[in-house]
């Protein structure tokens, strides 16, 4: 990478975390509001998520990242899913979330809910775990449970962590896949483009603006399935989400 590159990218970031202060700023309060006052979850869950949308409507576009959304005929109205997305960077969880349409929950570590402002709207569409705590973790399948036992969708990112190997994908963890046949709910896979471009791994305080697509593929069924599938269901998926990735890309 050149010099002239690299301080370009950096004036970027710079633009990248300013426009994210300013425009958080607009709907922390409303967001706030829906958090204390809605009660019900799926209606608390869908509130939150309209502001949600339109920040991101206003701050991607903004640093010049705009979402380019297909697949979302693959949605079927009266069916919720479990959403599995890959993941490269932050930029992915800004992406997926208003992507996924109707009211829709993601596991989030639970750390970052410390931070402020940002924090709390983090926090209102997730279910936090604290990945180092067993009995946190235990509670919070119990609460995806929940959510997807309510008709709300559950996004998830089944490698765990980012991804800052050379393979399109990592390993797939169970989680998803045992929630997903426990309840019976298909699961739908989610690929994103670029969000590595836009936020290296390794390239320190350094952004560059890309759009983003995600494309939603056609949903696998659990019907039938037991738990001496998932393993079978785990790579079933994988290997459906690499294929398209190195197709796509």
């Amino acid at each position: 990478m050149s010099i002239f590159k690299k301080i370009l990218g950096g004036i970027f970031a710079v633009w990248m975390l300013i426009w994210f202060v300013i425009t958080i700023l607009l709907v922390a309060i409303p967001t706030a509001i829906c958090h204390y006052t809605i009660k019900d979850e799926i209606k608390q869950a869908t509130a939150i998520l309209k502001w949600y949308r339109i920040w991101m409507d206003i701050y991607l576009p903004g640093v010049f990242c705009p979402i380019r959304k297909r697949g979302l005929s693959n949605f079927k109205e009266g069916e919720n899913y479990v959403v599995v997305c890959n993941h490269n960077s932050f930029v992915d969880i800004l992406v997926s979330t208003p992507s996924v349409p109707g009211a829709s929950k993601t596991l989030a570590k639970a750390e970052l809910a410390k931070i402020p402002i940002f924090g709390l709207i983090y926090s209102s569409g997730s279910i936090l775990v604290d990945r180092k705590d067993p009995q946190n973790r235990r509670k919070s399948l119990v609460e995806m449970k929940r959510v997807l036992e309510q008709g709300m969708h559950l996004i998830l990112y089944p490698e765990g962590t980012r991804n800052t190997t050379s393979e399109p994908l990592q390993p797939f963890f169970d989680g998803a896949f045992t929630l997903a046949v426990k309840t019976q709910k298909p699961v739908l896979p989610a690929v994103i483009f670029h969000t590595r471009k836009i936020l290296p791994s390794h390239g320190g305080f350094y952004a560059w603006p890309h759009s983003v697509p995600i494309h939603f593929l056609e949903p696998v069924s659990t019907k039938g399935l037991e738990s001496e599938d998932v393993d079978k269901l785990k790579e079933q998926v994988r290997r459906i989400m690499v294929d398209y990735y190195v197709a796509n890309q």
